[in-house]
């Protein structure tokens, strides 16, 4: 054995060991729990398994050219992670062996570990003495050490300080592990030998030192740490070792949303390397310590006991899931086996998919939920290498093999230079699918043939047959029982309903089968500041998917969600047998009464059911509920002893002296209790409650732990409504859609945070706890955020001891009458609103009369209401300073008016009127209005002869691009991209058909009277770098605009901040969950979002620790009302100010929250001419309005001893605590961590002081084509060019098509003007906003977002001469093509990608195939595909035509029939189409054009014509209103007049 000499050049870090790179603990708001990454990932691999150098020159190349995909924090030359993952090197390690005095085993006869040690030279021993004494113990023999050279010279301070000592350990496998009989003996044998060391050797708590193992294996290695892409081959010579061979070679580069990446953080993990998101993580990893009691495992044997708990719950999800996969792999599984059951194809709604395979998924999701998320993973584990994508196909992967028995895939196509024709084959993963390359058996391994195989390997389906049972197969066990009437008034006070509550919320549900919609957001308190008793389920807030995964279309891409669950015990994970999939399944977490009393009567084998009270005694504290709970858990524990694996957990019996323990906490309780008792996954819960009624109510029980839930109380208050005619409904019909709206509000919530399956989502715990005492969230919610302290089990008790005391009162009292609630709407006597009829009067008449101190009075009355402290800055007062300044030194009010801005309220949800009179007001101050996302009348471009200008300064682009062109993008200041709202976060928005009047469609691109909808992600958005890519599109199109990034406040919003700021936003906007004046269902708009107050909070704290608060301006708003509500956001870190229901109140509005309805009693929120007359705002109502705030700003900063406001941001020690709060829950609040302020150095800015470096000189419309197309810009002279691309070349075009827009116009140029060629393959956003006499030639391929936006231009995009392929079978452009089109023409020679033409309203386009989701949101425009397509074509399109290829006549399996109907082409339909298909082959050369043009007739009968049912009908109306004389504009009327009257409406009902 012996050692080199370490061979290091460069910088010589610190003396001492620094920090391990794990980053701040936790302090104030920020928690590094929170952190997430997204990343480029890939591999290179030789299908016959021939090793050689250049296997790993290739993968380090394709790395290297997918740097933008990574970040780098504030410091430029600092990473975020890159690695390598290959095969053992024995040449190259032989020889390193030999030159260091010690010889090597053949290959596979001894392993290699990569370790992380620490720099100081004595705790390095000590680690290596450990390490040493492990490997004796376990048999084997060390072999000898290395170290592992490395150059950090190019490495960023950060880095340094932490980079850890790497040196590599030799060890020989011991006789125990014989891989004659086991082929895994020895592997497994290594991971027992790393989990011990991971466990043993000594790695302080306070993180000074380092341990760690990147690899120990016998097959593969791993070189990775915190670096830049580019920096990987530099920093580990041994990489560039011509002797350094591989057959596979695994890379990753890392994208981390704060600046507090380690060095082992990096990928690849031991097994694999993952870009995306596990969103269940809390749930999955819940669920394998539960399994982990159940363990038997004859492969490791007696070391199973020593390898547990499977997972370190100190990694990140990725690390986690890793663990997860490698356990089961070494258990037993096959890689592709284990992958399948982890990441599970959407099986249950894909008709095509065959019988063992449905089985086979069948069969292991009642061992194990899905591990769900976005998520693109490569894998290997030394002989195979593979990829596998997520039901969604939420992330990038594209391949290519070629002739030379390579395969290389990525997370972009280009990465690698390879001749035309040296390829064979150019494909993507597709949602759900594997590629797997079996370099032992020198194949690749068809998705299909894989899967086929592995589930035919048992017999699943006979399993299934004979075990698993369907509920409505259990026999029925007796009739429902009828509500006593006369008590059911008793039990709705006990559980706390309000009229109100069955007015809005169940009767709606019950009579429309969907969850209700409300607006105008809300200005109640939280829970934990109500005057009245609140039902636990208001203490905890929905998360949502913003930025770094996105949240899913429930309804469009229903085929991906399930809310099926399973009842019964489950079976041992790592040996599978027949009766493990002994279990009942139900269509959803929803009982019926008569369904729970199947359950309860079972007497099928296997399954006995066991009903707990869950009652404790009336009156009791929290003492008393504590062993209530206690008993509860001592109870299942007997019946689970007993047998019992139903536990029904049943509040029924509720009277004087028994009242119901709150059905949350004691699920959540004994949840968590049969967890630490390893006996979870042998029982189901079911509660049987009176107390849930709405769906935020279900998403909490279900979420944490419960597996059904039956609201018996629930269905009694719809049988009394019918009794009592207050519900026109048959009692089945209505407990049918209150059960149906229930469900889907369930799968939509889960949705939101990207989740796909309620099986995934149970016990996954995706809430915070707003208002909760710590005490409570440890003991029964672990793991659960709660960062602001609050009610404890004696509030809790106190509370549940007002209901039941309104329930059963001392003396008899009108028992008949519930409360009136108030919660949604104001009403008297009910709960309070900030905005409510007195303080509404006070400010409009301050605004009409232009009165300070009527205003004064107003803002008075807003802070002195406050004592009902409705808001978290109602608890805070100023630290005044002894000598105020005086007022006239302070910066004037037209300086801080440029701070105020609206609120994205779109035109389309509020009138033209308020529109542009809130667009008025705010030029006129220096201000800022926004569109919202409905786009913008370009006539308002052009400044009133007056002078006024009614153009927004912000143009905002949301989900649905409406209206999103370059015209609209160079018309802005700023451009705000909408990632979430406040109202209703993780969903789109939504306009009903019944607002979308000529004029509002006319702005979107889209049909009159059809109602739209957003789709609920950016479908450009599904990552973090991502967002970085459009933020990069839209400076492109308009450098001069600072780019805004909306973001609603929730736990851990500040590392999202973090990362927004590292992909380059130049505003960050962060949102409070109680704004919003469009339609939102009320579960969020009550319940998703936390207080701005927070997450603006949070914000500031983590962007000043990662010392990225001097690169970004930082904003806020929710409900501000007053100059005191400005001055704490500034102290809390805000420096721009947003306001939007303040500004309506002041033209008018009287909070009726109707908006959604088009009754707008005051003309502000409809588009109905009648109700707009009576629209009384003006300019000067808004100007008074921003004017006194800002004069009420001043009077504060004056009195704070401040003059400018930056003075004022971030000085959270001129904000202090209300002493002596009286209150009985918001005296139990603790907001320090509000009040915190990083402890960091003066270099660290507070303000946004510094640009952001877009790096648009780099581009290449900056180096190239600008000055090549300077003759067409200046003089309109033609211009045509053929230059080279790659993918690293991203959105070209852009730059170039705003010079034009802003020059020419919308009209843009004539037709082909400027006609540029590329070769190569081009980057993301490839022709983004091209707009008119642009075209763009492409020969080669390209990448996701082509042509997004397009806005006139022509694209045309074909394969190299040379090409071997047929292009129709292979990719040629990306997914997300034409996202947002308003207009132009494209002819694609080869395949697109998922989601093509998404939200396309009036671009034509032609391609040869396209993935699944094709068309889909499209509003207008045509597309034609003369070939195949994916699943779920056409959901949610609602205008335009499609024409497609039915060549065998399996299409409509494929279609979504929901809003289109599958038509023959007519003469005019067969005559436009011809006309494409010709362009289409003369422009790109197609085969498959020629041959259809060549037999036309015979070829037209093929194509199917997919026409939305609601454009079918406004064109029927047109045609009749034209034909009656009506022409134009009137015509348009009376067709949408017509259409809105037609309850055959399809979309936005």
């Amino acid at each position: 054995m012996g050692r080199s000499k370490r061979r290091k050049s460069g910088q010589q870090p610190p003396e001492q060991d620094a920090a391990s790179g794990e980053g701040p603990a936790q302090q104030g708001l920020y928690d590094p729990r929170f952190e997430h990454d997204a990343c480029g990932t890939g591999f290179v691999a030789h299908v016959k398994g021939r090793r050689s150098h250049a296997i790993v020159a290739d993968a380090l190349t394709v790395l290297d050219n997918l740097s933008h995909r990574g970040a780098r924090g504030s410091e430029p030359n600092t990473g975020d992670g890159a690695g390598i993952l290959t095969q053992l090197p024995h040449a190259f390690f032989a020889a390193e062996a030999a030159r260091l005095g010690f010889h090597l085993p053949p290959p596979g006869e001894y392993g290699v570990g990569m370790l992380f040690l620490p720099r100081d030279a004595a705790r390095r021993a000590a680690c290596e003495r450990q390490l040493a004494g492990l490997v004796a113990a376990e048999g084997h023999a060390l072999l000898g050490w290395r170290d592992v050279p490395t150059d950090n010279r190019d490495l960023g301070a950060t880095a340094l300080a932490s980079e850890p000592v790497m040196r590599q350990v030799f060890i020989g496998r011991g006789p125990a592990a014989d891989e004659a009989t086991d082929g895994l003996a020895f592997e497994r044998a290594l991971f027992v030998l790393r989990r011990l060391a991971e466990r043993v050797i000594d790695s302080p708590a306070d993180g000074a030192q380092v341990f760690y193992v990147a690899s120990l294996s016998s097959r593969t290695l791993v070189y990775k740490g915190m670096l830049l892409a580019e920096q990987l081959r530099g920093y580990f010579p041994d990489l560039s070792d011509p002797r350094f061979d591989s057959a596979i070679a695994l890379v990753h580069s890392r994208f981390s949303t704060n600046t507090f990446p380690a060095w082992k953080r990096a990928h690849p993990n031991r097994i694999l390397a993952h870009n995306g998101e596990i969103n269940t993580i809390r749930g999955n990893v819940n669920a394998i310590k539960a399994r982990q009691a159940l363990f038997r495992s004859a492969a490791f044997g007696p070391d199973l006991a020593r390898v547990l708990p499977v997972i370190d719950e100190d990694g990140t999800d990725s690390a986690m899931f890793d663990n997860a996969l490698e356990f089961l792999v070494l258990a037993g599984r096959s890689l592709p086996e284990a992958l399948m059951m982890m990441i599970p194809e959407p099986w249950e709604k894909y008709a095509g998919m065959s019988a063992a395979k449905r089985a086979f998924y069948a069969y292991h999701s009642a061992l194990m939920e899905p591990w769900d998320g976005p998520a693109a993973i490569v894998f290997s584990d030394g002989a195979l290498v593979g990829a596998v994508l997520d039901r969604n196909g939420l992330r990038p992967a594209r391949y290519t093999v070629t002739a030379d028995d390579r395969v290389i895939l990525a997370s972009e196509v280009g990465v690698l230079d390879i001749p035309p024709e040296q390829v064979l084959h150019k494909g993507r993963l597709q949602p759900g699918r594997m590629l797997l390359v079996d370099t032992a058996a020198g194949r690749i391994v068809a998705d299909e043939e894989l899967k086929e195989t592995i589930a035919a390997a048992r017999p699943y389906g006979d399993w299934l047959d004979e075990y698993l049972r369907p509920l409505a197969a259990l026999p029925a066990a007796g009739d429902e029982p009828v509500p006593d009437h006369d008590t059911v008034t008793i039990r709705q006070h006990a559980f706390g309903y309000t009229f109100e509550d069955l007015r809005l919320i169940m009767a709606p549900m019950a009579r429309d089968g969907v969850e209700p919609l409300g607006s105008m957001g809300d200005d109640t308190p939280v829970a934990v500041l109500s005057e009245r008793p609140q039902l636990l389920y208001n203490y905890f807030r929905q998360l949502f998917a913003q930025v770094t995964n996105p949240p899913i279309d429930a309804i469009r891409e229903e085929l991906v969600t399930s809310s099926t669950m399973l009842l019964g015990a489950e079976g041992d994970l790592l040996n599978p047998r027949p009766e493990d999939c002994r279990r009942i399944r139900i269509p959803s977490p929803l009982l019926t009464n008569a369904e729970l009393a199947r359950l309860r009567a079972i007497r099928a084998p296997g399954f006995r059911a066991t009903t707990l009270p869950i009652l404790y005694p009336a009156g009791g504290d929290g003492a008393a509920l504590t062993a209530a709970l206690a008993e509860l858990c001592a109870a299942a524990d007997e019946a689970v002893a007993a047998g019992a694996n139903l536990l029904i957990l049943s509040d029924r019996g509720v009277g004087r002296a028994r009242a119901p323990i709150p059905a949350l906490l004691a699920v959540s309780a004994l949840h968590e209790h049969l967890i630490a008792a390893g006996a979870r996954t042998r029982v189901s819960l079911l509660v049987e409650s009176g107390e849930p009624r709405e769906v935020h109510h279900y998403a909490c029980l279900v979420g944490y732990g419960a597996d059904a839930v039956n609201p018996y109380l629930a269905f009694e208050t719809l049988h009394d409504l019918i009794a009592r005619r207050l519900l026109d409904v048959e009692y089945e019909t209505a407990v049918t859609k209150y059960l149906k709206a229930a469900a889907k509000g369930v799968v939509k919530t889960i949705s939101k945070m990207g989740i796909s399956t309620v099986q995934s989502y149970h016990g996954a715990q995706i809430f915070e706890a707003l208002g909760l005492s710590r005490a409570v969230v440890d003991r029964y919610f672990s793991g659960t955020p709660t960062r602001i302290e609050g009610a404890d089990m004696d509030v809790l008790a106190a509370e549940a001891a007002e209901r039941h005391a309104a329930a059963y009162p001392e003396r008899p009292a009108n028992g008949h009458t519930l409360e009136v609630g108030g919660r949604y709407q104001y009403r008297n006597g009910g709960e309070f609103h900030l905005f409510n009829p007195s303080t509404i009067h006070k400010l409009q008449h301050a605004v009409r009369s232009g009165d300070f101190r009527a205003y004064k009075q107003y803002a008075d009355e807003v802070h002195a209401r406050e004592t009902h402290l409705a808001t978290l800055r109602a608890l805070l007062e100023f630290n005044f300073a002894p000598t105020p300044v005086p007022l006239d030194e302070v910066e004037p009010v037209e300086v801080i008016l440029r701070r105020f801005k609206t609120g994205a309220m779109s035109y389309g949800s509020i009138s033209r009127e308020a529109h542009e009179t809130l667009a008025i007001a705010m030029n006129r101050v220096g201000g800022k209005s926004n569109t919202g996302e409905g786009g913008e009348d370009p006539a308002r471009y052009v400044p009133d002869a007056g002078g006024d200008s009614r153009m927004s300064a912000i143009k905002q682009v949301a989900s649905g691009r409406f209206g999103v062109t370059i015209e609209y993008l160079s018309h802005a200041q700023e451009i705000q991209i909408k990632m979430a709202q406040g109202a209703k976060p993780g969903e789109g928005g939504q306009l009903p058909g019944h607002k979308v009047y000529p004029w509002i469609a006319r702005v979107r691109h889209s049909t009159p009277g059809v109602g739209l909808i957003s789709p609920p992600p950016h479908h450009d958005i599904y990552s973090i770098e991502d967002l970085a890519q459009l933020i990069y599109d839209l400076k492109s199109a308009n450098p001069a605009a600072r780019i805004n990034v909306k973001l609603v406040s929730e736990v851990g919003v500040g590392t999202i901040a973090a990362g927004v700021a590292k992909g380059h936003a130049d505003v960050i906007l962060i949102s409070g969950h109680d704004g919003g004046t469009g339609a939102s269902p009320v579960s969020s708009i009550k319940h998703a979002g936390l207080p701005w107050e927070l997450g603006l909070a949070e914000t500031h704290q983590t962007l000043v620790l990662n010392n990225l608060r001097s690169r970004v301006r930082l904003e806020t708003d929710g409900q501000l009302k007053t100059g005191r509500d400005v001055v704490i956001a500034a102290l809390l870190g805000a420096e721009e100010f947003g306001f939007a229901t303040g500004p309506l109140v002041a033209m008018g509005c009287v909070m009726m929250r109707v908006c959604h309805l088009d009754t707008c009693p005051v003309g502000v929120a409809t588009q109905n001419p009648e109700l707009r007359r009576r629209f009384a705002g003006k300019p000067e109502h808004v100007v008074n309005f921003m004017r006194f705030i800002a004069e009420d700003v001043r009077e504060h900063m004056a009195a704070l001893g401040v003059r400018s406001l930056d003075d004022l941001v971030g000085r959270t020690d001129l904000l202090t605590v209300r002493d002596e709060l009286a209150h009985h829950k918001a005296g139990k609040l603790d907001l320090s961590a509000l009040l915190y302020r990083p402890d960091v150095g003066p270099e660290v800015g507070h303000i946004g002081a510094r640009a952001q470096d877009h790096g648009l000189e780099h581009s290449l419309d900056r180096t190239t084509l600008l000055d090549l197309c300077a003759p067409a810009l200046a003089g309109g002279a033609p211009v045509a060019a053929t230059l080279p691309i790659r993918n690293i070349h991203r959105t070209v075009g852009t730059i170039l098509a705003g010079e034009i827009a802003r020059r020419h116009g919308p009209e843009g140029l004539p037709e082909d003007t400027i006609r540029l060629t590329f070769q190569g393959s081009a980057g993301q956003s490839f022709a983004a906003f091209l707009p008119p006499g642009v075209t763009f030639t492409l020969e080669g391929d390209a990448n996701d977002y082509v042509a997004k936006g397009l806005s006139g231009g022509k694209l045309i995009v074909k394969p190299p001469a040379g090409t071997v392929f047929a292009p129709q079978d292979n990719i040629i452009i990306g997914n997300v093509a034409f996202y947002g089109a308003t207009g132009g023409e494209a002819y694609i020679r080869g395949a697109a990608g998922e989601r093509f033409a998404v939200r396309n309203s009036g671009a034509v386009a032609v391609v040869e195939a396209v993935g699944d989701h094709g068309c889909e949101y499209m509003t207008g425009g045509r597309v034609a595909v003369l070939g195949p397509t994916g699943r779920n074509f056409a959901a949610g399109m609602s205008g335009g035509i499609a024409y497609v290829l039915d060549a065998d006549g399996s299409f409509a399996g494929r279609c979504n029939a929901d809003m289109v109907e599958l038509l023959p082409l007519d003469d005019d339909d067969a005559r436009e189409l011809n006309d494409m298909v010709w362009k289409h082959a003369v422009y790109t050369g197609s085969t498959v054009a020629w041959h259809l043009v060549g037999e036309w007739e015979t070829a037209r009968a093929r194509f199917v014509k997919v026409l939305p049912k609601d454009y079918s009908r406004v064109l029927r109306a047109l045609a009749e209103a034209e034909a009656a004389g009506l022409s134009g504009d009137e015509a348009v009327m009376a067709a949408f007049e017509a259409n809105r009257r037609d309850l055959a409406r399809v979309g936005g009902n």
